[in-house]
Parts: C-alpha cells; structure tokens; sequence
C-alpha cells in the first residue's frame, strides 16, 4: 500500500512538471532566469558526458542532480563529494547521499554551493564601498520508487541566492524516469528539471522564470564492446534556443555587401543535442568524452572555437574510494576542472 501510494505521489508529480513545463516553453534561456545555477554540471562525471545526461546509470551518486530516476541500489549508502574550480574566483562543492530504507523506498540528500568570490563595491562617485560576496545553494531530497524495469522519481529543492546582503529564495522540483533494459546495457531517461517559483525577490517585486529544461536521452553499451555512448537532448520545451549576437559583424561578400548571420532549422536542432562516451578499460578504470553543441556555438571565438564544448575525464577506482576528475573546455581564456570522489559508508561503518 505504502509503494501503491508514493508511486501514484511520483506520478502525478511528472505528469504536473509536464504540463507546468508546456506552458513555460517561451521562456528564453541565458541570462533571462533566477538561479540559473541549477543546471550548472555539479559532478565529474556529468560534466564529462557534456554537462548532460540523463541515462548513464551506476553507482555515483552524484548524478542524483542530473535525473532523479538514476538513483538505484549500487548507490545505495555511498556519499559523494564533489569540487568545482571554475573560472577566475568560482568556486562550487557538492555533497549527494543516497540510503534505502526497509519500507518508505530509496531517498537521496543533496545540497550544492556555489561562491563567486569576492568583488569591490562603489558608489556613483567611485569610492570604494568595501567588498561584498555573492554565492547560492540549493538543498534538495529525491525519493526513487522502481517497478520492473522502469523507475520514477521526484526531488524537491529550496534554493537560495545572496548578492551583497540581498537574498531571493525559491521553492523547485524535478521529475524524472527512467526505463532499464532487462538483458542488454540501455537506458532511456526523461527528466523535467527545476519547475518552482521565487518565493523571495531580491528586490521584493518582479518574480523572475525558473531555468526550465526538459531532457530526453538513451544510454547504450553494444555487446562485446568496451564502449558506452550517451546522446542526450535538453530545453525540449523551446525549439528556438539560437541567440544571434545583434552587435556581431557579418561578412562581407563579393559585391562588398555585409551578410549577417541566420538561424537555420539545422542549427536550432543540433544545439539541443550532448554526445558522451565512456570507455569502460576494466570496472576500476574508465575514460569519458563529452561534447556540448550549445556551448560550443555560445562560447567560442569568432575566429576560433578553442575546444568551447569539449569535456575529457577519467575514473579509478582506489580500494574503497572512486575518484573522478573532468576537465570542461567552455572557452579560450580557461577551462573547469571538476573533482569528485565517493565512498560506500555501509561498509565502512559494517559491525565485525
């Protein structure tokens, strides 16, 4: 009765993340939401399979972020931690927790910080006001009911958001499912990432868009093959997510006519995609591939891409611990390096 019920609370939790995320699809990406950290990369290996995914299963358990329907019972008692150095001062550590209980099913604890540093404050005459910090956290609880071979999941989250002593909060939820394969290596997964609302502005009026994203991707290891691809689709709730740079300069064609760029149909489907691929050298070692198409296009040069998109990682696995490391490309002046490592605590703390 207890799984009867909180399947049917799971269920009608995707069902209105669905319906909330079909009336929100004109919303812009970029610069056009709050807590726009939420679809930030949080762990090693996301980053690694492009910053996307939603179908890669096994024991970490830090993808909890990536699709609530990931979580399963390799993860089962192992906590992972995870660093972040991005650009310049920012900085981001994450902490996931999975734990199966005998009756109320299988939960995940997160909770993820990300700090910008410290910056100068002026007045409108330019003198120095001192300095002031701007960070933002989200804690989030998922709780995972699997039937056969399908799972779904709902996680809920409160987020909050400081800038120089002002702070928004919001109140979120995801969704997810996934459908495992009973014989082979493959994996679909959906998931329906940050439907809320602001419960706090900054300012105390104008509540801003949640940063929305609908996913969709598979998972698949061919027999006999030592590699896993992952191809993976996001903001499937708007088509349209090409931005055109209105002060970028066109070329110049034969009659010296200035031609600016265009959206084309090819363009708007291929920034939607992520390619990843695991190449699984033994079950203590594993190498990761990673490509963003929408980063790519946003981030890079105008005369160079500098790998803008590409992710390159690495799994070992040491006596108990599994370490992760992803270096992210996302543009010419630096790329991310992000840190995870993970430990079963069932058999650490595991009487005589």
């Amino acid at each position: 009765m207890i799984r009867l019920l909180r399947g049917s609370v799971i269920s009608a939790l995707v069902l209105t993340s669905s319906l909330l995320a079909s009336r929100a699809g004109y919303a812009q990406i970029g610069g056009q939401q709050a807590f726009s950290f939420l679809n930030l990369p949080t762990s090693a290996k996301l980053a690694g399979l492009g910053g996307a995914n939603v179908s890669s299963r096994d024991g970490d358990a830090t993808m909890l972020y990536a699709n609530p329907a990931l979580l399963n019972a390799d993860m089962d008692g192992t906590l992972g931690l995870g660093y972040v150095d991005y650009l310049a001062d920012i900085k981001q550590t994450t902490a996931a927790y999975v734990f199966n209980t005998e009756h109320a099913g299988r939960f995940g604890v997160g909770l993820t910080y990300l700090n910008y540093g410290s910056f100068e404050q002026f007045d409108a005459a330019g003198n120095s006001m001192g300095n002031f910090s701007v960070n933002e956290y989200a804690l989030g609880v998922t709780d995972a009911y699997t039937s056969g071979n399908f799972t779904l999941a709902g996680t809920l989250k409160l987020a909050v958001s400081g800038i120089a002593g002002n702070h928004s909060v919001a109140a979120l939820a995801d969704a997810g499912a996934l459908f495992k394969h009973p014989t082979k290596d493959f994996n679909v997964g959906l998931t329906v990432k940050n439907v809320g609302y602001q419960l706090k502005t900054y300012t105390g009026a104008g509540h801003e868009p949640m940063p929305l994203d609908v996913q969709l991707g598979a998972s698949i290891k061919p027999e006999h093959m030592p590699l896993r691809f992952s191809l993976t689709a996001h903001h499937l709730q708007q088509f349209d997510i090409v931005y055109l740079d209105p002060n970028q300069r066109g070329q110049i064609d034969e009659n010296n006519n200035e031609v600016r760029p265009k959206k084309t149909i090819g363009d708007k489907i291929a920034r939607h995609f992520v390619v990843g691929a695991e190449l699984i050298l033994s079950k203590n070692l594993n190498l990761r591939l990673g490509y963003n198409h929408l980063q790519r296009k946003e981030l890079r040069l105008d005369t160079r891409s500098a790998g803008a998109g590409m992710s390159l990682g690495v799994m070992i696995r040491i006596s108990q611990f599994q370490l992760d490391y992803t270096r992210a490309y996302y543009h010419a002046s630096g790329a991310s390096n992000y840190f995870t490592v993970a430990r079963n605590l069932n058999s650490l703390f595991k009487k005589g």
